[in-house]
């Protein structure tokens, strides 16, 4: 089993930045990709960003390439997701995903998640 806790959401105006955090417990957390993804209201589940289990290979979707940034600092089984330059369109409940195999853009291949965190953005 795997405990994810996300924090670091907020409101922030339409420019602005937010880092996400997501904290571990229970097995090793080295041993699982990981990964962030998103749901605004009425939409489905979404992709953002992935890494692998020694952060050497990161994964971005189309729409936060070159705005956010995926971390892990495994000595203390967090992720991060540095987010910049935000816009309304990035309003959505974060998650953070954990996965025994490879990082993925898909929902189903992560087998832990987090309760979420609001990241609201004001134009």
């Amino acid at each position: 089993q795997v405990q994810l806790v996300e924090s670091g959401g907020g409101l922030v105006q339409a420019g602005g930045s937010l880092r996400l955090s997501c904290a571990a417990s229970g097995r090793t957390f080295s041993s699982y990709a990981m990964a962030w993804f998103r749901q605004a209201p009425v939409k489905e589940r979404e992709f953002v960003a992935a890494i692998t289990r020694t952060g050497g290979t990161t994964s971005y979707s189309d729409f936060v390439k070159g705005r956010f940034t995926i971390s892990r600092d495994n000595s203390k089984s967090t992720i991060y997701l540095q987010m910049n330059s935000l816009s309304p369109e990035d309003t959505a409940v974060y998650y953070c995903a954990a996965s025994p195999l490879t990082i993925s853009t898909r929902v189903a291949a992560y087998t832990y998640w987090g309760q979420g965190t609001q990241v609201t953005v004001s134009s």
